[in-house]
């Protein structure tokens, strides 16, 4: 059964989606692509479908406050933010905007997955380079770009530097102001900077 979206729908889920994410303040909460679905009940009574970016996520709450106070600005007497977990929210869903603005702030934007695979966990040395190898790793044969040894994955593309572009950067540290970045530093320029964990 397909179901219409209604123009009041249509503006309700702009206008909730025009919040800014409380944590990332640069982006909102449509271009970080959590806000789901928009649902009237009547005239004036509506609910929202928000999907956090990762289960536990402590600014939910404050994305659903946001939410519900714009709404309400625009005349809805009744608001109901519900959490939806599936289908899970990933860094695919966020927009190109979204990527550029956080480019812009200084903040490495996910990179987008080439495939709908889940993301490995891999643990290893605190500090390494974008591309996942230890910071000074042995000498090893030269492999050219989007191209792996046989019997090896393709690696991911590069992170590169908000500020130079620079393809030459490392992780120092898997956790940064959030849980979902990592603190990254350019050897190029040498500015720390940021990086929005693909998930």
């Amino acid at each position: 059964m397909v179901t219409t979206t209604t123009p009041l729908e249509a503006e309700l889920l702009r206008l909730a989606g025009s919040v800014p994410d409380p944590e990332l303040p640069v982006l909102t909460l449509e271009e970080l692509g959590v806000v789901r679905a928009v649902r009237l009940r009547g005239t004036e009574a509506v609910d929202v479908e928000l999907t956090p970016t990762y289960t536990g996520c402590p600014a939910i709450e404050a994305m659903s406050l946001d939410i519900e106070r714009v709404l309400r600005e625009h005349g809805m007497r009744e608001v109901a933010v519900r959490t939806v977990l599936s289908p899970a929210w990933s860094t695919d869903d966020i927009t190109d905007e979204g990527r550029r603005k956080l480019r812009e702030f200084g903040i490495a934007p996910p990179r987008v997955r080439t495939s709908s695979a889940s993301v490995p966990l891999e643990l290893g040395p605190t500090r390494t380079r974008a591309d996942g190898a230890a910071a000074d790793p042995a000498p090893a044969e030269h492999v050219p770009a989007g191209r792996a040894p046989a019997g090896e994955s393709v690696p991911p593309e590069p992170l590169r530097c908000p500020f130079c572009g620079s393809a030459g950067t490392e992780m120092l540290s898997r956790f940064s102001s959030t849980a979902c970045k990592a603190l990254y530093r350019c050897l190029a320029c040498r500015e720390p900077f940021d990086h929005f964990k693909e998930v």
